[in-house]
């Protein structure tokens, strides 16, 4: 147990870690909100409506995520933080206002995901590289699985505390809700001394910078590798808020407090999943592909559930595999990455992670809406299966790649197996990229 939570031993993460928390629960209720009220409210339950808004929110993902990662490249990023956090807030509440006051149309909620994207475009990739500052460098791979926990643990609670509520007392509340919990995240990075961050090197203003990151993925095949399974994940697997409704509300006949329900049973096997990650350090590229590869499996087995609670079950799993995929991945992009080009690295990361959505969600919706919800889980499990098997193959046949700190040295190393003389090539060239 004191190996999974490391990380809470230094004092900015613990802050961090409670602040992220409520955060994260208030995050959790207002997807849950937004997604009931579109469906069932602001359209004739249209899953092309529903993947429409999903779309919104992740598509500045796709077209700000490098000029973000660069931002979190140069600047102070406990400012940018604060910046972000305050302005997510401001916006959850203005929807909130909107729709307790009767006003909310389908076109508010698309603007206001439109916005909630373009701030949370700018917000990820400095959360995600702000974690670096916050713990020593041997702790980093813990601190970013507990990351990914602390998010599933308010999984637990979020969709079930937003069901009740939406049922008990509308949807504008939950947003309202929202706001008020970035309030805490605030309070946390106000709270950290500046003794208790760890240097990071920052990236120097220069011209091509957004190329020299680009540059560097290419040259790293098992970071493409991964962005390409991920991505293809993303967009046509990772969709369970849209299609979670579908399915309870057209398959099941089941209400708002049945839905949120189904987030929070998912979340058991999503936080199960985060803690594995932090108990196991640093992962390779092979448990990224396995985890793909059953969490393709599984979607394709709850797509098959007859019954409401064999389809709440079904989710453990999926959950399950969902996180150990997403918090490994995360994890190694991180931990085998230069420093000062960790923030351009991870915006690369997450617009694959997050733009891929705005490219899935629509035609998951439209799948859910001709076929059937069934169809719309079982077409991103196909999807998933098919390109972690293809990884699996490419990776066996052009390389074994394992990019890690060895306890105690100076530097960075690789062990790798190579089959042509191009391939060793560019393995030693990465090598001494992250050396």
């Amino acid at each position: 147990m004191t190996t999974m939570f490391a990380s809470l031993n230094h004092r900015a993460y613990r802050l961090w870690f409670a602040g992220a928390l409520v955060a994260n629960v208030g995050t959790w209720m207002q997807r849950i909100a937004q997604d009931w009220l579109v469906y069932t409210d602001l359209s004739a339950e249209s899953g092309i409506a529903i993947g429409t808004v999903t779309a919104l929110q992740f598509l500045p993902a796709l077209l700000l995520g490098p000029y973000a990662g660069l931002l979190a490249d140069r600047l102070p990023r406990r400012g940018l933080l604060m910046l972000t956090q305050a302005l997510m807030g401001l916006l959850a509440l203005g929807l909130g206002l909107l729709v307790l006051l009767g006003e909310a149309t389908l076109w508010h909620v698309w603007l206001f995901a439109l916005g909630l994207g373009v701030v949370s475009a700018l917000d990820n990739p400095v959360r995600q590289t702000f974690v670096a500052e916050l713990v020593p460098n041997e702790t980093l791979p813990n601190a970013v699985a507990l990351n990914s926990a602390s998010f599933n643990a308010a999984r637990l609670i979020g969709p079930a505390v937003s069901g009740l509520a939406i049922a008990a007392f509308g949807a504008g509340w939950v947003f309202v809700i929202n706001a008020v919990s970035f309030v805490f995240t605030i309070i946390a990075l106000l709270a950290m001394r500046t003794s208790d961050l760890v240097p990071v090197p920052h990236a120097e203003r220069a011209k091509g910078q957004l190329r020299e990151g680009f540059a560097y993925l290419r040259r790293r095949s098992d970071l493409m590798l991964i962005l390409v399974v991920i991505g293809v994940a993303s967009a046509f697997g990772l969709n369970f808020q849209m299609t979670s409704a579908m399915m309870a509300r057209s398959e099941f006949g089941q209400g708002a407090a049945d839905y949120g329900i189904l987030g929070s049973i998912m979340a058991i096997g999503s936080l199960a999943g985060a803690l594995l990650t932090a108990r196991l350090g640093k992962p390779r590229v092979r448990r990224i592909l396995v985890a793909s590869l059953l969490f393709g499996v599984t979607s394709c087995l709850m797509a098959m559930a007859p019954t409401y609670w064999t389809y709440a079950v079904a989710t453990i799993p999926v959950g399950f595999f969902t996180l150990t995929m997403l918090t490994s991945a995360n994890t190694y992009m991180q931990t085998s990455t230069a420093p000062e080009m960790r923030g351009r690295v991870m915006a690369f990361y997450l617009m694959v992670l997050l733009g891929s959505t705005p490219i899935g969600s629509p035609v998951v919706g439209w799948i859910g809406e001709t076929l059937g919800p069934r169809w719309s889980i079982g077409a991103g499990g196909i999807a998933t299966v098919v390109i972690a098997a293809v990884g699996m193959a490419w990776a066996r046949r052009r390389w074994d790649v394992e990019l890690h700190y060895v306890p105690g040295a100076a530097r960075r190393t690789q062990r790798f197996q190579v089959t042509s003389a191009a391939d060793r090539a560019r393995v030693d060239e990465a090598a001494q990229e992250v050396a």
